[in-house]
């Protein structure tokens, strides 16, 4: 391989063609964000070019900035639109636009219409969102504020002519808008009228969220959410045609994939147990909507903890490897801080690296597709309408993600709603984790999917309810298991296990059930679904039975072998179907046990029946990701190896290598030049059948390999 001197500190690494992903307009140019929430008390005490020499220090190209809403950082002329008690006669929000022109970077207006002082409520107590009861709501947090009515006047009047005037007055690129969605089910008299006149039923109060007015009224909120965003698009265009209005999240991410043209995700960073990896997922979801879009990922400098603690500071290792396993999935870093006035400075440096490092490497970022043959479906309808309790449907998902990204297996996610050849044939094996409620004409897709060369896994409920939430007779996807719906379902149950069994005849196990020829039984799941199969299977794993576990003298089981088979295995053409009747997932992600890690990764390997595009072997966790650009691929290896893993922040970062790695190259391809671009050096690597052979030493937080290809 050809060899290459390191690389400057502060000029972009070298690519065959840097390029730019496909796009129209401005919104696929910036790569790094940032965000200056500004406080009411802001004006006259913060430094403005303080924050305009951090933005150039850390090569920022697009910023979005306070305007207006609850509180105006400039001369507002719109009566009852309540300009900051500290602005005078400043105009900070125009001051910060300014210079971020004379930087070259694009900017956002932000504004927020949730809340309002009390002149507004006397002015306009229509505008107000009110309770069950009748009430109107005081804020939460500011009681001397109201909370407004998202879907009445206020926002379709009011903030149309907020938005009008600072388009007019500073021509931005485009206004952000945060909590613009209701922050609760309102009941005012408009929400009551419009409601009426849509469906002719009465807003919903006491019933079942299952019941028919509960339904009408998301599919009614979710249309009156994406009227008022055509609207405020429309009138923003109609000043600036470049522009466009961007929503701090949509109704729905279809409805999203539809009609955004850039798109920014709002988690900013973990609480509670959140893993890390969660910030690639949102990112994988949004993708999966959007396609190559641009998405830009919000993350805080602080904490995100529910006691909300806004001018804290994060650790440095917290931030990094959020906004690390962002960036591995496609990310735009965009980093938020909340008040201009600075407490504690440690961030600052923080971001700096962060963003120095990811502007270097811009050209290697710039991604045109990933090159994952996986894809974990996800759905808004399932998460809709599905009963769930007490099996957490999330977990199912959750448990499925956990288990890929320990297996190294690189994946993406599809939308069950986007089911269509184009959508889904760059993918071998989609991954259902009980997507219980699915439309006959998402089963034909999945049929179509599997008729042409695809293979599926599935768990537990996957089809068998339809897109209402209502069950079937029997799965929709019943021909592809195999099996049918014995009409019952099982657990929790205690003390139940699984039969591990070589084949009959050959004496071999099969390869579902690699690494663990020795163990003889493995614990089961949670829930199980009773099936009967249709068809003939091998029964590489059945049933043992619950048994009592007190007192220690009654632990052995009551019943012999059942030969009640927990997974069906079936090959059709070059397609292979996977389906567990019982919660595999969703039971790996609560007890995280390794047994159940090795069945699913043994069931995607054996059911995706190909080489992976990637393999990395080596200690610790690592997320691991492939992407192809216009003449360039890499590879990304985000470290998630930490005692803190699954519940942050982070203390430190703990380097784990070294790690050897297999890159299939794109058929017809030579690498020219190969980098690790964090270490900042090039890497011996060697060519063989082509694929590309080379050790990481090591890996801190993040490295990516990066082929030049001839």
């Amino acid at each position: 391989m050809a060899s290459a001197a390191g690389v400057a500190a502060h000029a972009r690494l070298d690519a065959a063609d840097p390029g730019e992903s496909a796009g129209e307009g401005w919104f696929d140019k910036p790569m790094r964000w940032a965000q200056l929430t500004l406080v009411e008390n802001d004006p006259g005490r913060f430094d403005p070019q303080f924050w305009l020499d951090f933005f150039k220090r850390t090569h920022s190209d697009a910023a979005t900035l306070s305007a207006g809403g609850c509180v105006a950082y400039y001369p507002t002329k719109i009566p009852l639109h309540h300009r900051s008690a500290w602005l005078k006669d400043s105009d900070p929000f125009g001051e910060l636009v300014a210079g971020c022109r004379k930087l070259g970077m694009r900017v956002l207006a932000r504004t927020d219409p949730h809340a309002v002082h009390q002149d507004v409520c006397d002015a306009h107590p229509d505008w107000i969102a009110v309770d069950a009861e009748g009430r109107r709501r005081r804020h939460w947090a500011s009681p001397e504020m109201w909370v407004t009515c998202a879907l009445g006047p206020y926002n379709f009047e009011f903030m149309t002519a907020v938005h009008r005037e600072i388009m007019t007055l500073y021509r931005v690129d485009g206004i952000f808008s945060n909590r613009w969605a209701p922050q609760a089910m309102c009941y005012c008299e408009h929400c009551r009228r419009n409601f009426r006149e849509a469906t002719g039923l009465e807003l919903p109060a006491g019933e079942s969220r299952r019941a028919p007015a509960w339904r009408q009224y998301e599919q009614w909120r979710r249309s009156r959410l994406a009227e008022l965003a055509r609207l405020w698009d429309r009138e923003i265009r109609g000043i600036n045609p470049e522009s466009r209005f961007v929503p701090n999240g949509y109704p729905d991410l279809k409805t999203a994939g539809e009609m955004a043209d850039i798109l920014f995700i709002d988690r900013q960073g973990r609480q509670g147990l959140t893993p890390p990896w969660m910030n690639g997922r949102h990112v994988k979801r949004y993708r999966a909507v959007l396609g190559r879009k641009p998405i830009g990922g919000i993350f805080s400098v602080g904490l995100e903890e529910q006691y909300r603690w806004k001018d804290s500071v994060q650790s440095e290792a917290e931030v990094r490897i959020w906004v690390a396993d962002g960036a591995a999935n496609g990310m735009r870093p965009w980093f938020t801080k909340f008040s201009g006035t600075l407490y504690d400075r440690r961030w600052l440096a923080t971001v700096e690296k962060i963003y120095r490092w990811h502007y270097r490497a811009e050209p290697y970022l710039r991604n045109e597709a990933p090159l994952a043959r996986v894809a974990v479906v996800f759905s808004e309808q399932t998460e809709r309408h599905y009963d769930s309790a007490p099996r957490r449907f999330a977990e199912h998902e959750q448990g499925i993600y956990q288990a890929l990204v320990e297996a190294r297996i690189p994946f993406e996610m599809a939308h069950d709603g986007l089911l269509e050849a184009p959508n889904v044939d760059r993918f071998k094996l989609l991954v259902l984790p009980n997507i219980a409620a699915l439309s006959d004409a998402q089963c034909a897709q999945l049929r179509e999917y599997v008729g042409r060369g695809g293979s599926l896994l599935a768990t537990f409920e996957t089809s068998l309810y339809d897109e209402s939430g209502s069950r079937r007779k029997d799965f929709g996807l019943a021909d592809l298991f195999g099996v049918s719906w014995a009409g019952a379902m099982e657990g929790p149950m205690h003390n139940s296990y699984l039969a591990l069994h070589p084949d009959p005849k050959s004496g071999r196990y099969h390869p579902l059930l690699r690494g663990l020829e020795d163990a003889g039984r493995i614990i089961n799941g949670i829930w199980r679904v009773q099936v009967k199969p249709v068809l003939q299977f091998d029964s590489p794993v059945t049933l043992i039975p619950s048994y009592p576990d007190l007192p220690m003298e009654k632990v052995f089981p009551r019943t012999g072998e059942t030969g009640d088979r927990q997974v069906y295995l079936r090959e059709s053409g070059s397609s292979r179907i996977v389906y567990f009747p019982w919660d595999i997932d969703r039971s790996f992600w609560e007890i995280l046990n390794v047994d159940h890690l090795r069945l699913l990764a043994n069931a995607v390997e054996w059911a995706a029946n190909e080489e992976r595009p990637v393999a990395v072997t080596g200690p610790g966790v690592l997320d691991v990701t492939v992407w192809r650009q216009k003449r360039s691929m890499t590879v990304h290896l985000v470290n998630l190896t930490n005692s803190m893993m699954m519940k942050g922040p982070l203390r430190e970062l703990i380097p784990v290598g070294p790690q050897k790695v297999k890159i299939r190259l794109p058929e017809g391809n030579k690498p020219r030049k190969v980098q690790l671009l964090v270490a900042g050096k090039t890497a011996a690597a060697e060519e063989r059948g082509g694929s590309l052979y080379l050790t990481v030493p090591s890996v801190l937080d993040h490295e990516v390999i990066a082929i030049d290809l001839a």
